[in-house]
Parts: C-alpha cells; sequence; structure tokens
C-alpha cells in the first residue's frame, strides 16, 4: 500500500496532518494537471494553473471528507473538484462579460465576434457532458477525467478499474457523441 493511500486512511479518521501530506506529495501532479487542462484553450485567462490547484485544496479543504481510496481515485475525484471550478469561474466570467458592473461598449469587429470566449465552451462542453452522463455515466467519467483533469488513459484507467483498450474506446465514442452534441 502506497503512502497516499495510508494517508487517505488517516484523513478519514479526521488527520488534519494527513490530510495536508496528502495534498504536498499531489500538489506537483495537481498542478500538472490544471496545467493541462487549462493550457487546452484559456484563451481569455481565464484561470491560472497556481489559482486552479489551490482552490481545488480549498474545496478539499472545506468539504471536509475524503472519500477516494487511493492516489488514482484522489486524481479521479481532483478531476470532479477542477470541473466544477472550471466552470464555476466560466459562468462568473460570461455573467461579467454579459454586463455585471460594466459599461456596455460595442466593438466594430468580426474577429472579436466570430472567436468562442473559452468560457462559453467550457459551459457548452459542461452541458453536453451533463447530457452524455445521463445516457452512459461511465463515459462521462471519461471525458470528465480526460478534458477537465487532465488524465490520461492509464490514470483513468487505473481510478475506474478499466483497462487502457477500454478507456481509449470510451474516449472515441465519447467525443463523436459530444461533437455531435456540441455541433447542435
Amino acid at each position: 500500500m502506497g503512502e497516499v493511500t495510508l494517508l487517505i486512511g488517516a484523513a478519514r479518521a479526521g488527520d488534519r496532518g494527513a490530510f495536508d501530506r496528502i495534498f504536498e506529495l499531489l500538489y506537483p501532479e495537481l498542478r500538472q494537471v490544471a496545467r493541462r487542462r487549462l493550457a487546452r484553450g484559456s484563451r481569455d485567462g481565464l484561470m491560472e494553473t497556481t489559482a486552479l490547484g489551490n482552490e481545488c485544496y480549498l474545496k478539499f479543504l472545506k468539504g471536509q471528507s475524503l472519500t477516494p481510496a487511493d492516489r488514482s481515485h484522489f486524481l479521479a475525484y481532483a478531476a470532479t473538484v477542477m470541473r466544477s471550478i472550471i466552470v464555476d469561474a466560466a459562468r462568473v466570467a460570461k455573467t461579467d462579460r454579459r454586463g455585471g458592473d460594466v459599461e456596455q461598449v460595442t466593438l466594430d469587429s468580426e474577429l472579436v465576434g466570430s472567436l468562442p470566449a473559452a468560457s462559453d465552451e467550457i459551459l457548452d462542453v459542461h452541458a453536453a457532458l451533463e447530457d452524455l452522463s445521463r445516457i452512459d455515466e461511465r463515459l462521462g467519467r471519461v471525458v470528465e477525467m480526460r478534458y477537465f483533469g487532465g488524465l490520461d488513459d492509464e490514470e483513468i484507467a487505473e481510478a475506474l478499474g478499466l483497462s487502457s483498450r477500454t478507456v481509449r474506446r470510451d474516449w472515441d465514442k465519447a467525443r463523436l457523441l459530444l461533437a455531435h452534441a456540441l455541433r447542435n
């Protein structure tokens, strides 16, 4: 049994030091996951890697319960947490862009209007992913871990108890379904 798995058990029992040690050990991986995710089209600077990693830690801390069984499950759960953080940030950005306390100024530029904002893309993917999860929960988890968590096939397979080949097939199927849903 690995150190992280032992620490997760201790953290579940209420050991705050174990909880902090888990994040100390896995923070570089969480930052790497955040960096991979944010590198995929955060054209408008929606969030920075450090901010996403720190928000993830705070959200775990706020929940005060650690349900994952081991490192791979922890990273899969972190993907879910990062998804909620990214989606919340996209919603705030969209609200701010639509008005907020800022005075509206019309720009005369076709280019600006033709490029979807990263927050719009994230919200569209989030909505399509919710629909996909209602159809096939496993496909939804694969997409969530890949798109929002930046995990690779092997990490997803380990977290879900599947083979890497099954994860690749699920990813291919989910991409087709999401592409169709996002076109409409």
